[in-house]
Formats: C-alpha cells, sequence, structure tokens
C-alpha cells in the first residue's frame, strides 16, 4: 500500500508525476476511523486521505496571500533588515500587468503642473531682418529696448526677439503651448503689440503654478548691430518685467562669424534658458 500511486483524477495540477502515499501526512480531516479500519481496506482508506491532502493543496493556493517580509538595505546602511510588506500595499494599482492593461485611473484629477521643486525650460526665436529704407515702419527691439539700426524684424506684433524667447522659456518649464499657440499671429488683437504684454502673461501662468524665476540666461545672435553697449539696459529691463533682481539675469550676444542669413545680418536669433523654482 506504501508504493500505491493516487490517480491520475486526483492529482492537483501542481503537483508534477506520482505521489507515493507513505509521503502524504494525515490530513486534519481524517477521523479515528480512518486509522483502526481492516488491512483490507487499506489502499481506499489512503485514496481517501490522499483526495483530502489534493483538496488541502488546492485551497492553500487558492487563499489570498498574507503578508509577508523581504530585505531591505537602508539607504546609506551596509546592513540588512527583514520588513514587513503587506502584499496588498506593495501591489501594483492596476489590471492585468504583463497583459498589455493600463493602469487604474486616479480618483482626484491630476494637477495641470505637477508640483516639482524646479523646472527648467528652453527658449528660441528668429525674426528676419529687412532694410529700413525698403520697409519704414519696422524696427528693433531688443528685451523692451528699441536699438538704433538699419534694420527692423518683420513680425506680427513688435517683433522683440529676446523676450519672445524668454515667454517660450518660461511656457516651456511649465508644460505650457508656445508662444505661437498663446498669441497666434492670425489673431489680430496682437498685431503691432508690444512684447511686454507677452511677457506679463508668462509670469502671470508662472505664479499661479507656484513658481519663480530662480535665474535666466540669454543669448543674442546677431551680426550686428554691436549688443554690447545696450546689455545693461536690456538687463535691468528684463529683470523688471520678470519682476525678479539682476543678478539673477543674465544676458549675452554672440555673432554667426558671417554664416547663413544670421551672419549676412538677414535675421537675428536669441536662445534662452530659464530656471523656476517652487515657492
Amino acid at each position: 500500500a506504501c508504493n500505491t500511486v493516487v490517480p491520475t483524477h486526483l492529482r492537483h495540477p501542481t503537483l508534477s508525476g506520482s505521489l507515493p502515499l507513505h509521503r502524504l501526512r494525515t490530513p486534519a480531516c481524517a477521523t479515528p476511523e480512518h486509522t483502526s479500519l481492516p488491512r483490507e481496506n487499506t489502499k481506499s482508506t489512503f485514496l481517501k486521505m490522499a483526495a483530502c491532502c489534493v483538496a488541502s493543496c488546492v485551497a492553500a493556493s487558492t487563499a489570498p496571500r498574507v503578508a509577508t517580509s523581504t530585505t531591505r538595505r537602508a539607504p546609506g546602511s551596509s546592513t540588512t533588515a527583514r520588513v514587513p510588506i503587506s502584499l496588498a500595499a506593495s501591489a501594483p494599482a492596476r489590471r492585468g500587468i504583463g497583459l498589455g492593461a493600463v493602469a487604474e485611473p486616479s480618483s482626484s484629477p491630476a494637477p495641470a503642473v505637477t508640483a516639482l521643486p524646479f523646472r527648467v525650460g528652453h527658449g528660441f526665436d528668429l525674426h528676419r531682418l529687412e532694410l529700413l529704407s525698403e520697409m519704414p515702419d519696422l524696427r528693433l527691439v531688443l528685451g523692451g529696448i528699441q536699438i538704433d539700426h538699419d534694420r527692423g524684424c518683420v513680425a506680427h506684433s513688435d517683433g522683440d526677439v529676446l523676450l519672445h524667447c524668454v515667454v517660450d522659456a518660461i511656457t516651456g518649464a511649465l508644460g505650457m503651448p508656445d508662444i505661437g499657440q498663446l498669441f497666434p499671429d492670425n489673431d489680430p488683437k496682437w498685431k503691432g503689440c508690444t512684447s511686454d504684454v507677452f511677457i506679463t502673461e508668462a509670469c502671470r501662468l508662472m505664479r499661479e503654478a507656484g513658481y519663480e524665476i530662480g535665474n535666466i540666461d540669454c543669448t543674442i545672435i546677431a551680426e550686428r548691430p554691436k549688443i554690447s553697449p545696450h546689455k545693461a539696459a536690456i538687463k535691468g529691463n528684463l529683470a523688471k518685467l520678470l519682476g525678479c533682481t539682476e543678478d539673477v539675469v543674465n544676458v549675452k550676444a554672440k555673432t554667426h562669424e558671417k554664416v547663413d542669413s544670421l551672419g549676412e545680418n538677414r535675421s537675428i536669433a536669441c536662445h534662452t534658458v530659464v530656471l523656476l523654482m517652487r515657492v
């Protein structure tokens, strides 16, 4: 009887191969009668006991998992400790992991701007320059300061390449649309508008999201005119428009070594990087 094998229909799917009955433990459901039966009934008794054990295995495999523990290393420590982990708490809040399912939607709406401690944005803008002798209504404005030059920017607004670039850097840091979407050039109300209006709106969005200027770095690219004589005025006005101190504002200028439209004085461009800090 010790070498009797559990019939196929009584085997649990997770139990591989034959299971000698001498390896089975007496189940909790066994009664005294099970152990006092005559020898000729031993085989049928063991089969009943095997069925009870299989049923116990099925129940154990389908029961909810309980809390367990895992080994974790504390940050900066060389020792480990076993920490109890709740399976329900540690399981990801999603259905069908590994089956292409998506995460469960949050019960509360996500904020428009994630509250990160700081955010970085980059802006770029370029405008075409045309001779004032051909288009006398044009002018060259940088950072809200009008610059004397024989050419002016062709643009829907005043063409202030620096302020447009700053607006894009701020809205970019906030994950918001660029200046072309916020102030489309096919909207007549922005025709000839001074760019300080755009800066005011960008700063409003920034402060409503809970941020202030950490620091800002601008690089103007133009073959002519020379920007150095106007840097101080541009920097001071930009700090005033942004509502920050001048020591967190930097304005640099470069030529384009006579290469392409920038180097041929047919266009002017600007790059800006801004750091926004949570307040």
